[in-house]
């Protein structure tokens, strides 16, 4: 069905693998579109309620392919068209979204695993701002997301300066959730992913949309929309099976909804 990515569900979880793993899982064209159509699909399936990008062979993503580019790329409209429409229908998604980061996020590759709201690391993972050595700035809401994550100093720091650190330095930072090693990978992936998709994820879901506005909003804003978030938690099917739980004491089945 995809050129450039696998996708299957299990459990109630998304599988979004890049495998240009030749190329090591580089962007192009077909991959970004793959990727947002995989995206779209997930989302709309009532059964997917957690989603995992992750990379076949030794690299999660190392970047756009610059291969496909030349001296006569417009970059502006090549983000408008591929780049910025895959990272807005992450945003857009009111799902957990996690990158298992298998080998080297790199350029484009490490934005892709900003714009999720997880990241797990393998052990021998790294990350490189790379768009400083090819003389490019930061892009795919990388300029949004990291300074966010990381903190404005040090994400100048990795910005400018351009240099690889490995998943302990990622982990120290609050780049990544977790480091993994390898002889648990599969296994500690699948528990985090099968963890968070039989939580309350309608409650996750509304969690992920006003956190991301509370960057644009003042308190008095805010308090209002948690007021109108917690309206439609309370009224959830999860939120009346909490509670039934608790009183019964007992572990609750959560749907979701």
């Amino acid at each position: 069905m995809y050129e450039t990515i696998e996708f299957e569900v299990k459990n109630h979880v998304a599988w979004v693998t890049l495998n240009r793993p030749e190329k090591l899982n580089a962007f192009n064209e077909q991959m970004k579109i793959e990727i947002k159509e995989s995206l779209k699909k997930a989302a709309a399936d009532p059964d997917v309620r957690c989603i995992v990008i992750t990379g076949n062979g030794r690299a999660f993503c190392s970047g756009q392919d610059l291969q496909s580019v030349n001296e006569d790329t417009d970059y502006g409209e090549h983000l408008r068209k591929y780049y910025n429409p895959m990272i807005q229908q992450m945003a857009a998604i009111e799902k957990p979204i996690i990158a298992a980061i298998n080998g080297t996020a790199a350029g484009a590759g490490l934005s892709l695993a900003l714009a999720c709201d997880f990241r797990l690391a393998h052990e021998k993972s790294s990350f490189i701002e790379a768009f400083i050595h090819v003389g490019l700035v930061p892009d795919s809401g990388n300029m949004y997301y990291l300074p966010r994550i990381v903190g404005h100093a040090k994400a100048l720091e990795l910005a400018i300066l351009g240099e690889k650190i490995s998943a302990a330095e990622a982990k120290d930072i609050g780049l990544v959730t977790q480091v993994i090693p390898h002889d648990k990978w599969n296994e500690d992936v699948t528990a985090f992913a099968e963890k968070l998709a039989h939580m309350p994820t309608k409650a996750i879901g509304l969690i992920k949309r006003y956190f991301n506005q509370s960057w644009d909003s003042n308190l008095q804003e805010v308090l209002g929309k948690e007021a109108y978030a917690q309206k439609i938690a309370g009224s959830s099917y999860d939120h009346r099976e909490g509670i039934a739980a608790f009183l019964e004491k007992r572990k609750p089945l959560f749907l979701g909804k």
